[in-house]
């Protein structure tokens, strides 16, 4: 066959082909909110665990939206800013709109990721919200002084013991930690007011004070947009658009065999996943 009869042959092809219906990409973020994914952790969100599954998501052909479904109690706030910028990112790069949906937990953290959408979603029973900044730590300095160990710390810089759980709490300390927190905080609320605008019907006060809802409750107060899962918003929304589910993919590290010192660290890691989590009875 020569090149005018492929050409033809594929013509004929092209316009038997149905053409390819409208894609409204879904992306599943569920995990603590941490800098470093343990060893042999699961379900931990930053910016490296999640920039292929955004980018595969927002790279679908006849995207029409991105749905970002969010279930975390949140964690670190410079990986939940850089997560949220990033999906903001790709937003306007592709032009499309972001619709964002809290499962169980949307908190702290969460609750930073689920402003990135244009639209906000909850389950009626989800936990919205705690919009603040927390810290926690051990006084162990009783405990040395039981059994007579002395600690010694030797450093370069008045400041770079700070808060060391093994030394007497000190004043100026604790004044330092609650004015980072205090500015952490007005970032927070910063992307919040920056996000929900006019849409927010609460009190500063009521608002910005930590606090955790249900969904139903977040609705009244502006933090969302509506209640209903992915696949009911989206089936009103774009009746005619193929939903695409895009989950992890697993990396060579993920297949290898677990050695023992990954094993306490993971373990180590998951106590602290678990403790995060249990504050929303989850």
């Amino acid at each position: 066959m020569g090149a005018a009869g492929k050409l033809v042959g594929r013509l004929a092809e092209m316009r038997d082909k149905p053409d390819k219906g409208p894609v409204v990409a879904v992306v599943r973020l569920h995990g603590v909110i941490s800098a470093a994914g343990a060893p042999i952790g699961r379900g931990v969100i930053n910016v490296s665990t999640v920039e292929g599954l955004l980018k595969r998501a927002f790279g679908k052909p006849e995207l029409v939206a991105v749905a970002v479904v969010i279930n975390s109690p949140g964690g670190a706030p410079t990986q939940s800013a850089l997560v949220g910028e990033r999906i903001r990112e790709l937003a306007a790069e592709k032009g499309v709109p972001v619709l964002t949906f809290c499962e169980d937990v949307a908190a702290s953290g969460g609750y930073w990721l689920a402003c990135a959408g244009d639209e906000v979603y909850a389950h009626a029973t989800s936990q919205v919200g705690s919009i603040g900044v927390i810290s926690s730590s051990f006084g162990l300095d009783g405990l040395l002084d039981r059994f007579g160990v002395q600690r010694r710390v030797y450093a370069a810089g008045a400041n770079k013991a700070r808060l060391d759980p093994f030394q007497p709490e000190s004043e100026e300390d604790v004044r330092w930690l609650r004015g980072l927190q205090d500015e952490l905080h007005g970032l927070f609320i910063d992307w919040v007011r920056e996000r929900r605008g006019d849409r927010l019907k609460g009190s500063p006060e009521q608002l910005f004070s930590g606090e955790v809802w249900t969904g139903a409750k977040a609705l009244e107060l502006g933090l969302v947009d509506g209640l209903g899962s992915v696949r009911s918003v989206i089936g009103k929304r774009f009746p005619d658009a193929e939903i695409v589910v895009n989950e992890p993919k697993k990396t060579l590290l993920d297949r290898l065999p677990i050695r023992a010192g990954d094993r306490v660290l993971g373990a180590l890691d998951a106590i602290e996943a678990r403790a995060t989590w249990s504050r929303f009875g989850l």
